[in-house]
């Protein structure tokens, strides 16, 4: 019988493309996701669970029901935006959450958990590339939520020796390169989407949140990693906690800077279409800059980011947008 791996909120975005990743590597993954902001379409690489994880008596039957060797914690509200305007949301959700799942992986012997982190949790960092060592400043209420999660599970850790892994990921992007699966979120807040709705024509235009950054061409700069490299990541963290290894929190990212508007530019290339350009004000919560280092995921992990240009996550990403939207 196949080990069984828990994946919450393995019906959302980075969730689906790890549950597929973990079926390819001879695990079952077992989808618990209530299905607020995942997609039912999505699960399609092993048995699914609808609940809350703020519903510990329902998480707990479904441990009990699967057995599974470790969980891999997705589910989590991750708008930087909406985290400002509502931070209530995000506190209840991602950490009250979060230790409604914690609690019930710790009732008996402590299951391993890979958690979905940010790199958010750094805020603005003082050394760019980033690395583990900067210190822990989140600028929005999402970062935060992520930040007490982690300590949360350092906490555990230490008092009941939970075995875990805190993956902070930079900007995930890209999709599934068959297609089966990809990015498909209500309303879209990540950039390459939408763009390509731009490119398709179901959006007119792209709005850059600000033109006036701290940066080359005055736009924001980020590191953006393909969703199967962060997928990869996880079976590969997973696998190193089961083998005994030790605990403790890696950036995930891609090592390389692109702006706002050069990330236009590739997919105006990928695409091959002109895109129509809007400079709106700047978005609370965002840093001008971060850009990662993951030298610690490459030792420890055996990790590294290979599909992670912007031409190629920009290509997988138009592949299924074009079958998801169709014209």
């Amino acid at each position: 019988m196949k080990a069984r791996v828990l994946v919450t909120g393995g019906a959302g975005y980075i969730g689906s493309h790890t549950a597929k990743a973990l079926a390819a590597a001879g695990f079952e993954p077992i989808v618990v996701d209530d299905l607020s902001r995942g997609h039912r379409e999505l699960v399609r690489f092993g048995p699914f669970e609808q609940a809350s994880i703020l519903d510990g008596q329902r998480i707990r039957s479904i441990i009990d029901a699967w057995q599974p060797v470790g969980i891999l914690h997705f589910a989590a509200f991750a708008y930087v935006e909406e985290s400002v305007e509502y931070p209530e949301r995000y506190y209840l959700n991602n950490v009250a959450g979060s230790a409604s799942v914690l609690h019930e992986a710790l009732r008996g012997a402590p299951l391993p958990i890979v958690f979905s982190s940010t790199c958010a949790v750094y805020g603005n960092p003082l050394t760019i590339p980033v690395s583990e060592s900067e210190s822990i400043k989140p600028i929005s209420p999402y970062g935060e939520s992520k930040a007490m999660v982690e300590r949360m599970l350092a906490q555990c850790h230490e008092s009941r020796a939970l075995p875990y892994i805190a993956l902070r990921y930079f900007n995930a992007a890209g999709a599934d390169p068959d297609a089966e699966i990809g990015e498909w979120h209500h309303p879209e807040p990540h950039l390459i989407p939408r763009i390509l709705d731009v490119a398709m024509g179901r959006s007119a235009s792209i709005t850059v949140n600000g033109d006036d950054w701290d940066t080359e061409d005055g736009s924001c700069v980020r590191d953006y990693v393909h969703v199967c490299d962060l997928a990869d990541a996880h079976v590969l963290a997973l696998k190193h906690l089961l083998n005994g290894g030790a605990s403790g929190a890696y950036n995930l990212s891609g090592g390389v800077g692109s702006s706002v508007k050069q990330i236009i530019a590739a997919a105006e290339a990928v695409c091959a279409k002109p895109l129509t350009v809007r400079f709106g004000p700047r978005r609370a919560g965002d840093p001008a800059r971060i850009v990662g280092t993951a030298e610690r995921a490459r030792q420890d992990l055996g990790w590294a980011a290979t599909r992670s240009s912007p031409s190629q996550i920009i290509q997988d990403a138009w592949r299924w947008h074009c079958l998801r939207f169709p014209l």
